[in-house]
């Protein structure tokens, strides 16, 4: 294998979750998870179509009271492609399942093309009667024509001649259905379904979501190659199902495919006249499958060539994988829609298809490679600015209140209450004061303008949604006489374990300390902003968002006087967080073995998390992961308070100890921290954050949806984690800090519009600018600086340390 394949081998209907989800195929505007054509949704399967950004509200009652919840729609299956032995030759006429005679699986293998993005699948099948047939499958999910998908079908009798009886369908009997601690609530968001066929070869279904209204049309194009009349052929439409019927002939050692072409268009879409007219003519033009995967292939390869990256071994072809991901859920064709990055991808239902703080976790690595599309995706953030405008003033508070899950319309999506599989019960879900999202956007903001120097947005949209989130944390900041500083309180920090105080009657903490430096790092950024920007352009920010004269002093000082808790020589997690009880973890890893859900397993017991030094993930060490050791000293140094190495250092000790790793950007944010401190253990996490999602760590969670954030934050730890790499005052600032396991790799990337090649080699750094750029890219390194020409090659060597 040269790491370009993803493959499995064998038929395990407790894996195929699992490999659906890893299998998954999207293009940026619409994505299919890999189930088998043949296969309906049940405890082994579950197919899943998901449009970017398409959402619909719907309405459970659940325990007494009516919960409104918003999800990610799953919509009519276009997959279907069954087949059969036709009866007439002495069969059972029973339909090909890989459940069905599971002994007459004699060859069962799934190949994930990454290189191309095409799901294989080969079966070597033996019916009851003896007789052996062989199915090659290929699909795609097209990047170059974003609303096409296409699936080849190859038979093969070895040993037998006769009919096979294929059906191709679209199926609209779909509801979200894919995640079992979900199964109390309301899930069937298709409506006002209608079918069709349009002679001689494809077929169309039609539908609308419930509430939000959208259209939604899928067509088919079926066809049987090499040409030639089948036996027979006849459609089989219902209000919920289009399907084509056609029995083929079959001689042995002859191959005979179908293929399926398939339109997929909604009314959202943009230069149609309406989903129905554009899914057909699109469908019916669209050239045979050949001619799709080569226009498909070719638009990956281009993909490939601006995200290049190069490293040794299994943890290179993981990291591949994990681009793949990236790549495909957030492509090109995301930047035309009104998207922001799903936490889960557009893999499954889980988080009900929400946007969280994942994008924290992501765009820093797409501006260095698709800086269109990360201001694409900030775009999201700025359209639903007024709705946290209107959230901060229904909560009394100036500013912007971004809401801890986003879906549509930029409302707080947060469920008022969450199940705890483990005991069966429902809730309280309070995680949605982690108002700290609104950090996570104005870092976002902050780090695309100096990656990118892109001031056209950055002194416009980007200035809008600093500033006003600047104001929220300066209204939000409360000022104590006695501390003689000021505070937030009633806030949840990134931790997520700890909502409230043992035992209090009201949520939320107080002085969460990652909460309370992000605040203070963004009220700074806002105030140098308004300081530094054009005059023309602060007047039109002044006048759009009404600026005071004195507000950008007033965040300076709210910046400079924010409390930070410490305790025992560390910086506190939140006030009061080094009063609460320790945990007995090695008693608890005897009984429980896997912890991870920490929180869970104290429910159940009739205990909460709240009483004990436990995280679920990195809260305090995540400002190690956004901030470099020295800006962390200088932010400290600003708000008053000294930060010292070894203090730091026992400070990631401190929660390295305390941590359950409850999430998969745990795994990411230790891996960073500890290898910027070449600390023994970073090894060890960059394995678990590799492994999270293709070796499932978290116990079933990545059948729901792979984790987005934690597959780009991989990608970025080798970008910028292991060698210190940041943008800053025009030129690329670098600090290696390889690991003794991965000291050789390499990538490309896009520094403020030039294009360059980056190699790490023990002790030596190398760094290339192709000869068709036309400016010099300067470096920065700590003990030297160096300009790369156009055309020239720099090897640095790199001092030990």
């Amino acid at each position: 294998m040269d790491g370009w394949e993803w493959t499995y081998e064998g038929y395990d209907p407790r894996e195929e979750r699992l490999r659906e989800a890893l299998c998954t195929l999207s293009n940026g505007y619409f994505a299919t998870r890999g189930a088998a054509p043949e296969t309906e949704a049940s405890p082994a399967h579950y197919p899943g179509t998901y449009a970017a950004g398409l959402y619909n509200r719907l309405t459970s009652s659940l325990a007494g009271r009516r919960l409104p919840h918003e999800e990610i729609v799953n919509l009519p299956n276009w997959l279907p492609l069954r087949f059969r032995v036709h009866p007439d030759e002495g069969a059972t006429g029973e339909w090909f399942t890989p459940d069905l005679h599971p002994e007459g699986l004699l060859r069962y293998h799934q190949e994930l093309d990454l290189r191309r993005g095409v799901l294989n699948r080969e079966v070597r099948f033996r019916d009851p009667h003896g007789r052996h047939l062989n199915i090659r499958q290929s699909r795609l999910v097209s990047m170059a024509d974003p609303h096409l998908a296409a699936l080849r079908t190859e038979f093969t009798a070895e040993d037998w001649s006769g009919s096979i009886e294929v059906e191709s369908a679209i199926d609209g009997l779909v509801g979200n259905t894919g995640v079992a601690r979900y199964r109390d609530l309301a899930s069937h968001h298709l409506t006002r379904m209608g079918t069709g066929a349009e002679e001689p070869d494809v077929v169309w279904l039609r539908c609308r979501t419930s509430t939000s209204d959208v259209r939604i049309v899928l067509a088919a194009r079926t066809r049987a190659t090499p040409q030639g009349p089948p036996e027979a052929t006849h459609d089989r439409l219902t209000d919920f199902r289009a399907a084509q019927r056609m029995i083929l002939p079959l001689n042995p050692e002859e191959p005979l495919a179908v293929e399926k072409i398939v339109a997929l268009h909604t009314s959202r879409d943009q230069a149609i006249v309406g989903p129905l007219p554009a899914a057909l003519e699109r469908v019916r033009s669209a050239p045979d499958f050949e001619g799709v995967l080569a226009d498909h292939a070719a638009a990956w390869a281009r993909l490939w060539r601006r995200a290049d990256l190069q490293v040794p071994g299994e943890p290179g072809h993981v990291l591949r994988v994990h681009m793949f991901h990236l790549l495909q859920t957030l492509s090109p064709h995301s930047a035309d829609l009104d998207v922001g990055v799903p936490a889960r991808g557009l893999h499954g239902e889980a988080y009900r298809g929400h946007v969280f703080w994942d994008e924290l976790f992501v765009l820093p690595y797409l501006n260095l490679h698709f800086p269109e599309l990360s201001r694409a995706l900030m775009g999201y953030r700025h359209r639903r600015l007024p709705a946290a405008l209107r959230a901060a003033a229904e909560a009394g508070r100036e500013g912007a209140m971004y809401p801890w899950q986003s879906g549509s319309d930029g409302g707080e999506e947060t469920p008022e209450v969450h199940l705890n599989p483990r005991s069966g019960r429902w809730l309280p879900d309070n995680s949605r004061l982690q108002h700290h999202v609104g950090s996570a956007v104005a870092y976002n903001v902050w780090r695309y303008g100096q990656a990118t120097g892109d001031t056209e947005f950055t002194h416009t949209r980007g200035a809008e949604m600093l500033t006003q989130i600047a104001r929220f944390w300066a209204a939000i900041s409360e000022f104590d006489r006695d501390e003689g500083r000021y505070r937030i309180r009633g806030v949840v920090g990134p931790d997520e374990y700890h909502e409230a105080y043992p035992d209090a009657e009201r949520a939320g903490l107080d002085d969460n300390a990652y909460t309370n430096v992000m605040a203070s790092w963004t009220l700074a950024r806002a105030a140098e902003l308004v300081r530094t920007m054009p005059v023309s352009r602060r007047a039109e920010l002044v006048d759009r968002v009404g600026l005071s004269e004195g507000e950008p002093d007033r965040w300076d000082e709210v910046s400079r006087r924010l409390r930070v808790p410490f305790h025992q020589g560390v910086i506190s997690q939140f006030d009061g967080y080094g009063d609460l009880a320790e945990l007995d973890w090695d008693g608890y890893r005897r009984r429980y073995g896997d912890i991870r859900r920490l929180d869970r397993l104290l429910e159940s017991e009739g205990d909460s998390v709240n009483r004990y030094q436990a995280s679920k993930q990195a809260d305090v060490l995540m400002l190690g992961y956004l901030l470099t050791p020295g800006e962390l000293t200088e932010q400290f140094a600003r708000m008053g308070y000294e930060l010292t190495e070894e203090q730091w250092r026992r400070t990631v000790d401190y929660y390295l100890r305390r941590t359950s790793h409850g999430s998969t950007l745990s795994g990411v944010v230790h891996a960073w921290v500890l290898a910027r401190a070449r600390h023994a253990d970073a090894w060890s996490f960059v394995k678990e954050a590799l492994a999270s999602d293709v070796a499932d760590i978290q116990g079933g969670t990545t059948a729901e949806g792979i984790h987005l954030g934690a597959m780009a934050g991989t990608l970025d730890l080798v970008q910028r984690g292991l060698t210190g790499l940041r943008s800053e005052e025009g030129a690329l600032w670098l600090d290696p800090s390889p690991l003794p396991q991965l000291q050789e790799f390499g990538f490309s990337l896009r520094h403020r519009g030039v294009g360059l090649r980056l190699r790490m080699r023990p002790g030596q750094l190398w760094i290339g600018v192709p000869p068709w750029e036309t400016s010099p890219v300067r470096v920065v390194l700590a003990d030297r600086t160096v300009e790369v020409s156009p055309g020239e090659d720099t090897a640095l060597r790199l001092s030990e340390g």
